[in-house]
């Protein structure tokens, strides 16, 4: 989804704790993107809301996501789509969030 012209899309961002323990915010965090709402214009406004998050959820060098990173949105892992695919709706009109997820490894 694309957002009309002069009126961003606000966008609803659940980070996992110690993300949000790191940008000292509580709850969700909620962004303005201007043009089409993707994974990349989502994490750039998230990162010039909160710069302390700048090379937390991307790899500042390559832009890509950190390995220990997933995106979900809608009951969907989103980890593996392109970082320009348009977000669902849903997301895009702020009805659903995003979700930022710490993923685990170990046994």
């Amino acid at each position: 989804m694309t957002a009309p012209a002069g009126n961003p899309a606000g966008v609803r961002i659940v980070l996992p704790a110690h993300l949000r323990e790191l940008a000292r915010v509580h709850g969700e965090v909620d962004v303005q993107v201007s043009g089409p709402v993707t994974q990349a214009s989502v994490l750039d406004a998230l990162e010039a809301r909160l710069p302390v998050l700048v090379g937390r959820v991307r790899d500042r060098a390559t832009g890509k996501r950190r390995g220990f990173v997933r995106f979900y949105a809608c009951q969907e892992d989103l980890s593996h789509d392109p970082p320009d695919r348009p977000l669902p709706d849903e997301v895009a009109s702020g009805r659903e969030p995003f979700l930022i997820v710490g993923s685990m490894a170990g046994g």
